[in-house]
């Protein structure tokens, strides 16, 4: 039950009006609900927040956990072993699986990975910041192995720094790490329009964090930001001839955190050709 409405179990398909509204697909599992710690990021009514708003248009895909050997690929035993130790394994390889999850459908339409724990400030050996596995280089380096891609970008819009994606990924010869910097609003959407209007990757993920919001900690952006930031990663995307996808980081206003959400998915679904690709 979420927040008092009923919901189609996952798994269930949608009737023919269900597609007729449905604007993207969205990686999910209702173990995400439950509250595997004490910090913010594990907070009762974050993930509820955040379905309640997107349920209507949306087809949730069920993650799957992410293999020992996808997250041995970025992540050391003794990493592995201390993330058991904290009783947060089989949490932290679900929303690991769900971001390979993404990624793999993001090459063929926009997707979204609603995931958590978050994995931006998980470095191969060591994390904080709410962070066990760092969700966005399993899923790039899934895709690479794979032989799936041969460049991407990770396109980190949260409010803090990213250090675990960038010390994972700055040396892989293939993929291209920015975090924006600017915290003035305008300035903001400009890094982020000429970061897309250079960008040439074979996938672009987001590492989508929604603290930088004006009723969140960074009390910078507006909804509709997310919106813009969207729509110019699915632009680059389509003019790179690649795919896109977002998994969720911070945000932890959960007034707040359903409607910027959405306003990303709008954002990165607005492009009608990609219907007709493939």
């Amino acid at each position: 039950m979420i927040l008092g409405r009923e919901r189609k179990p996952l798994g269930v398909e949608p009737t023919r009006r269900d597609e007729e509204r449905m604007i993207m697909k969205v990686i999910f599992h209702e173990a995400f609900y439950q509250v595997y710690s004490s910090d913010p990021a594990a907070a009762e009514g974050r993930m509820e927040a955040v379905v309640q708003v997107v349920e209507p248009v949306v087809e949730f895909v069920q993650a799957e956990p992410a293999s020992s050997v996808d997250i041995s690929a970025v992540h050391p035993e003794h990493r592995i072993e201390w993330v058991k130790r904290q009783g947060v394994y089989e949490i932290a390889a679900l929303a690991a699986g769900g971001a390979i999850g993404a990624a793999q459908l993001g090459l063929e339409e926009p997707c979204f990975g609603l995931i958590r724990p978050p994995g931006h400030h998980a470095s191969a050996d060591s994390g904080w910041g709410f962070c066990y596995f760092n969700n966005m280089a399993i899923a790039l380096e899934k895709l690479k192995r794979d032989g799936k891609i041969k460049k991407a970008y990770v396109l980190d819009i949260d409010l803090h720094f990213g250090d675990g994606t960038v010390n994972i990924l700055k040396n892989s010869g293939y993929a291209t790490v920015h975090n924006v910097a600017s915290h003035d609003r305008e300035a903001y959407l400009e890094e982020v329009r000429e970061e897309m209007a250079r960008c040439q990757a074979d996938i672009i993920g987001i590492s989508a964090g929604f603290d930088n919001h004006e009723d969140d900690w960074g009390g910078t952006l507006c909804t509709d930001d997310y919106r813009e930031i969207g729509s110019l990663v699915r632009t680059a995307a389509e003019r790179n001839g690649g795919g896109c996808f977002a998994i969720l980081e911070g945000g932890y206003n959960h007034e707040v955190l359903g409607r910027n959400v959405m306003a990303l998915i709008e954002g990165l679904s607005e492009v009608s050709t990609w219907q007709e690709r493939g």
